[in-house]
């Protein structure tokens, strides 16, 4: 293999790694958009769930049963 095949070699190499490159941080990037738009959503039934949990919990205070 001659000097100029090696250095078209390497050019090629080089040129599907960036390519390989840019598809990985675009993925990545929509992986984020995907992992906020989950937390956004998970926060909201959070607050959705306790909100009920407090309507629906008893308003009777806790006291000793009259055994104690």
């Amino acid at each position: 293999m001659t000097g100029e095949e090696r250095l078209t070699e390497l050019e090629i190499r080089i040129a599907e790694q960036e390519k390989t490159i840019e598809d990985l941080s675009s993925v990545l990037a929509e992986q984020w958009k995907t992992i906020d738009q989950l937390g956004k959503k998970l926060n909201a039934l959070t607050s959705r769930f306790l909100l009920l949990e407090e309507q629906t919990a008893p308003d009777t205070p806790v006291t000793k049963p009259p055994h104690w």
